[in-house]
């Protein structure tokens, strides 16, 4: 089989596009060599790619098969083609990062402030997600890096992660709700709170009612189906109660933090990567970034500390 990048960057862009005369206008070519690289990617694989048909063009059960390795390629020769740039020193580059969206205003963005005032020409491009969908793009060859949360709901044998942070999960309250006089919690206190809850895919969603669940009963919803600045204004506005990490609670005054009894709501975050992809220079150097800058956010009583 001899199947070329040309091939598979028309085939990408034809299934993107849906058209082919759409996808030969966005790679500046002709119709019919776009066409004939097509057949003849089809020719050396022995199956359609695509049905042709008076309502548009649509994938085939093959070309499904092959969307996601065309596309690891891809952007595993454009990783190289930033790699063999930056050879004499971290001018060029770039960086692929996903991280869930409670990280993406705390450790991730003094990350990304850290690294571009060190590495000012690196290119940086951010995926906020849940820990799920970041495993899969890391999978499909999307991302370099992600930070996600441990355990994963299955075992991944190609995923290696770096423990940075061991975060404590508080409850937070309006600044003025004074009805929890109890200085600290245990996880049955939830059952007649009414909880605003994060949307479906949520890291953080997954925890609160698997830990309420563990404690034998169904959590009630106030609010559900926002994101971390949604759910920290709902309860703000005095509609409930959420379970948040303590880092999420910087700078907004008019919540309160009421914590957990010791080490009774946690969890770990970690920096993941392919263990078969070897990282670039710029990748590995932003890792350094990463646990420079998780180490300091230590915060009072341990609620927060670095991993090794």
């Amino acid at each position: 089989m001899d199947m070329h990048l040309q091939q598979l960057l028309c085939f990408v862009t034809v299934a993107e596009e849906h058209n082919f005369t759409r996808a030969a206008a966005r790679l500046h070519m002709a119709q019919p060599s776009l066409s004939k690289q097509i057949n003849n990617l089809e020719r050396e694989l022995g199956s359609r790619l695509f049905d042709r048909g008076h309502g548009g063009v649509r994938i085939t059960a093959v070309g499904e098969a092959l969307m996601p390795y065309a596309l690891r390629i891809l952007r595993d020769v454009e990783t190289a083609r930033l790699e063999v740039g930056q050879l004499t020193g971290l001018s060029a580059g770039r960086i692929r990062v996903g991280a869930l969206p409670s990280l993406c205003t705390t450790v991730l963005a003094d990350s990304l402030q850290r690294f571009h005032a060190e590495y000012p020409a690196i290119q940086l491009h951010v995926e906020e997600a849940g820990s799920r969908e970041l495993v899969r793009h890391l999978d499909e060859g999307g991302l370099d890096l992600a930070m996600i949360v441990l355990p994963l709901l299955r075992d991944d044998p190609d995923l290696m992660t770096r423990p940075i942070l061991t975060e404590e999960l508080v409850l937070a309250t309006a600044a003025d709700d004074l009805s929890i006089t109890a200085s600290a919690l245990k996880i049955t206190d939830l059952r007649d709170l009414p909880l605003v809850m994060f949307r479906e895919g949520y890291d953080l969603r997954s925890t609160t009612v698997a830990a309420c669940h563990a404690a034998g009963f169904e959590p009630s919803f106030a609010v559900e189906g926002g994101d971390m600045d949604a759910v920290l204004s709902f309860v703000e506005a005095g509609l409930g109660a959420a379970v948040v990490p303590v880092l999420a609670l910087r700078g907004r005054p008019a919540l309160r933090q009421i914590p957990f009894a010791a080490g009774k709501l946690r969890r770990t975050i970690v920096l993941a990567r392919l263990s078969h992809v070897h990282p670039s220079r710029a990748s590995q150097a932003f890792q350094d970034v990463v646990m420079r800058t998780a180490a300091t956010f230590a915060y009072n009583s341990g609620q927060v500390s670095g991993g090794a």
